[in-house]
This record gives structure tokens, C-alpha cells and sequence, in this order.
């Protein structure tokens, strides 16, 4: 049996979408967030040695696989012939592949920059530290993090203007493990209908999905959705 030890408002609600979406039987270990740091619990380092989710057990091989990217291949592996992975050497395979390792080399990087530096500017401090502190906090966001966001939503929005999905014409994995990405950058990282359309437009479709509605009922709380 597939095991997903799944953290809620997590990465890991894109292995429950793909899971779906590829029919596989699965059950969901669920591990809730330290509410004071938000960080995941000890219990995962009995799963495996970095404490993050998402972690894959799969029972009848023996076998922990974790990081997004690894599981998807790995379940991928698992279904031969799924149309979720174009065919190898085909045009929508390399752009299939592109996104499957953008969404976390390229596109969380700057977006996880921002979530630190957002709550270094808004956390209590004393006083005679604050202004130096958020002045610090104020030019990384301005000189390094924000351009690079805009520069990135700019990008993907030119990609999903010229096709309704990120490999080509037909949905696939990196679509899954692109949601997370562009899913918190309508967050918190100005993604908007008016200003990325096509973007928007994607996210609507993907939650439409009756696979990724069945995911968010297994996962539990997803502030993402």
C-alpha cells in the first residue's frame, strides 16, 4: 500500500492530486503543523531523516521516496503509459520535464524568500531594532525578491498564453506540481486575474478538476485552495 504522510498547507497536496488523477489506491497519514512555528512535527523524522512532507512509504517495495518532484516520477514509473507523461522525445516531454524541475529550482526559491521576509518585517522585536530590521527586510523584497517574482509570473503568463496547459495541449504532471507554486503566489505574491489572466484562468481549471477536488477532501485543511 501507498502511504503519503501528508502536512497540511503543504507541498503534499500536490501527491494526493496526482494520486487521483492516476487512480491508484493510497491512504493518508496526516500531520498537523507546531501552531506556534508552524513547522512540521517531530513524528516525521521517524519517516524520514529531514522531517518534511511530502514523504511516499510504499509497503510492498520497501521503499521511502521524498521531494515532489521524485514522488511524481516515481508514481509515474508505476503507470506506464499514463498520458499524465508525454512520450520521450517529443516537444511536449521537454517541456514537461522543464516544468516538473522549475516549479521547485525556479519558481519557490523567491517565493519562500518573500514568506521570510514578509515576517521579519511584520514580527515583534524591541523597538531600537525594528527600523533596521524591516529596512533590511524592505530592500531584499525590493532589490532582489519582488523583481524576480514579477519576472517569473511574467514569464509563466507568456507560456500559458500560447497554450492551455505548461507541456502543450494536454494536462500532465507538471501541472500538478506546478499548482503549488502559483497556488501560493496568488497568495501572497501578487498573482491576479487582471494582471495574469492566463495564469488565473489555469488555476480555475485545475480546481475544477473533480481529481484535485477529491485530493483537497483526503488532504483536510489546504489554505492554498
Amino acid at each position: 500500500m501507498l502511504t503519503v504522510h501528508h502536512l497540511e498547507n503543504s507541498r503534499s497536496q500536490r501527491v494526493l492530486w496526482l494520486l487521483e488523477e492516476l487512480g491508484l489506491p493510497y491512504e493518508v497519514r496526516r500531520h498537523a503543523r507546531d501552531p506556534q512555528t508552524m513547522l512540521a512535527p517531530p513524528a516525521l523524522l521517524q519517516i524520514h531523516p529531514l522531517g518534511k512532507s511530502p514523504v511516499l512509504t510504499d509497503d510492498a517495495a520497501g521503499l521511502t521516496v521524498a521531494e515532489t518532484g521524485a514522488i511524481a516520477e516515481y508514481l509515474l514509473d508505476a503507470c506506464p503509459g499514463t498520458p499524465l507523461r508525454p512520450a520521450p522525445g517529443t516537444p511536449d516531454f521537454l517541456r514537461y520535464r522543464y516544468w516538473l524541475h522549475f516549479a521547485e529550482g525556479s519558481a519557490m526559491p523567491p517565493l519562500l524568500l518573500k514568506l521570510v521576509f514578509d515576517k521579519v518585517a511584520s514580527a515583534p522585536m524591541p523597538f531600537f531594532v525594528r527600523p533596521v530590521a524591516r529596512g533590511i527586510a524592505a530592500k531584499v523584497l525590493d532589490s532582489f525578491v519582488n523583481p524576480n517574482l514579477v519576472r517569473q509570473l511574467a514569464f509563466m503568463e507568456a507560456e500559458l498564453a500560447s497554450r492551455p496547459w505548461f507541456a502543450g495541449e494536454h494536462f500532465t504532471a507538471a501541472d500538478v506540481v506546478m499548482s503549488f507554486p502559483l497556488e501560493a503566489a496568488a497568495q501572497r505574491a501578487g498573482l491576479t486575474a487582471a494582471l495574469h489572466p492566463a495564469l488565473h484562468r489555469w488555476l480555475q481549471t485545475i480546481h475544477a478538476r473533480p481529481a484535485w477536488q477529491r485530493a483537497l477532501a483526503r488532504g483536510g485543511p489546504y489554505a492554498f485552495a
